[in-house]
């Protein structure tokens, strides 16, 4: 037995060296069982006599009644796994090579100890069938197996087969053929070839699962948080069919088409970025509706169902007097005017014609800008027509005759103007409404060689400015 324990601990220190780390799911299994010691294949004398009483377990089949064997192995990769199994029997059947009579004798060599330590490499057809639960498997490898006081190498090779009950917990059964190198077929002397046959159950282990979600590891898109096996393993916490890290809405079920967010009124804009949620409106308004139209939002919209410009809320500007001038553009709001005088009415032909006689009479004392007493009157009445046109713009232009020269004349134009203007303002005209100008004796409107024509083109007119 201390053979037998050295030798057990140096195939497992080779079956651990031999299996390369894994990362498939659960790499290692271990099974355990009875197994059964058969001779009679070394016996026959040919290939069809050796499988012909295969299943002869009464006469043939060396078998103990308990646990009897013992395998671990370690997926490779490709299929591939390595393992190493430990039996023991009691041969107490030994059958003799065929006799002259064509018959096999069956004798008890002794109540030998059976002792094997087989090291195997499997491959498994699994994937290749395409089945979840049945898993054929063929085996090659090599061993030593003593019996009673004797030993011998000897290399197998056989068949298996596997019932996967669930993902980690089978029902196995395997056929080996071990081929001796010191078959004289003698008991005492030599190990003979032999079957020895295994039926037990295998368990895997060793696959890592972190977040306990029953998807591994190695499978597991979010090894760390609990998710779902449909999703590797990653969680899709409102249950929308979309896993979080891809779901702009984690918390709240939505569609694909939403990146996962709701959509309760069905506008196309995800409910977190919609301003209206539960109303139908427009993406360009952030899901609010507009009815009218006007790119006024309806809870904005003052006139939700006219269109009016947003700096109105939504409503049309409105136009008070009718005169096509917005009141918002319009200097006299309430009174009718035109679009040129914005929306104020014109200053009539009348009241221009009274402007250019009142003009005329305008009398300034000699050589200087101050009025003569009887031009205040004239000045009443051109300051009454320019409030009865509160809107409308005048110049005022100052002219001399030749008297005098140029240079003096063009001081005293412009100052005579700037009395009119400073004038009006005084009894009440706006000044943002008037301005003065003067010309000289630049714009004579008669003769300057006659007392009247000179008289004539000492004036300060007045023009209305649209």
């Amino acid at each position: 037995m201390k053979h037998l324990n050295k030798l057990i601990t140096t195939v497992v220190l080779l079956v651990g060296l031999l299996s390369q780390a894994q990362d498939a799911n659960n790499p290692w299994s271990l099974s355990f069982g009875a197994n059964a010691v058969d001779t009679r294949v070394s016996a026959a004398s040919n290939l069809n006599d050796q499988f012909s009483d295969y299943f002869n377990t009464k006469d043939n089949w060396n078998f103990l009644p308990s646990v009897s064997y013992l395998n671990v192995s370690k997926y490779a990769g490709d299929n591939f796994s390595f393992g190493v199994t430990g039996s023991i029997n009691k041969m107490s059947k030994f059958v003799n090579k065929k006799a002259t009579d064509g018959t096999y004798s069956v004798v008890n060599p002794g109540d030998y100890n059976y002792y094997g330590v087989d090291l195997d490499i499997k491959y498994s057809f699994m994937n290749m069938i395409g089945s979840k639960h049945f898993d054929p498997t063929a085996h090659l490898g090599g061993g030593y197996t003593f019996l009673g006081d004797v030993s011998a190498g000897t290399m197998n090779a056989g068949l298996g087969l596997t019932y996967w009950m669930t993902d980690l917990v089978g029902l196995s059964v395997q056929s080996n053929y071990k081929h001796s190198f010191d078959d004289a077929r003698l008991p005492g002397v030599d190990v003979p070839s032999h079957m020895q046959h295994f039926a037990g159950i295998i368990f895997k282990f060793g696959g890592k699962d972190t977040d306990g979600d029953g998807v591994y590891d190695k499978e597991d898109t979010c090894p760390e948080v609990f998710g779902l096996k449909q999703f590797k393993g990653c969680p899709d916490t409102d249950g929308d069919g979309i896993v979080d890290a891809s779901d702009a809405c984690p918390d709240a079920a939505g569609t694909v088409a939403m990146n996962g967010c709701p959509d309760t009124d069905g506008d196309g804009v995800a409910d977190k970025e919609d301003a209206c949620p539960e109303v139908a409106g427009l993406k360009a308004l952030k899901g609010c509706p507009d009815t009218d139209g006007d790119g006024t939002t309806d809870k904005a919209d003052k006139c939700p169902n006219i269109k009016g410009p947003k700096e109105n809320a939504g409503c049309p500007w409105p136009d008070a007097d009718g005169d096509s001038v917005l009141d918002k553009d319009d200097k006299c709001p309430t009174e009718k005017g035109s679009v040129a005088n914005n929306g104020c009415p014109e200053i009539s032909k009348t009241q221009m014609n009274s402007l250019d006689g009142y003009a005329k009479t305008i009398l300034f004392n000699s050589g200087k800008a101050s009025f003569q007493k009887q031009t205040f009157p004239v000045l009443k009445s051109i300051t009454a027509i320019l409030k009865e046109n509160p809107t409308a713009k005048f110049s005022l232009s100052g002219h001399t005759d030749s008297t005098g020269n140029a240079e003096s004349n063009l001081k005293l134009s412009t100052q005579r103007a700037g009395a009119v203007l400073n004038y009006l303002v005084s009894n009440g005209v706006a000044s943002d409404r008037l301005s003065s100008n003067g010309f000289g004796d630049t714009q004579p409107i008669d003769s300057n060689n006659t007392a009247e024509g000179r008289a004539n083109n000492r004036r300060v007119e007045v023009k209305y400015v649209k």
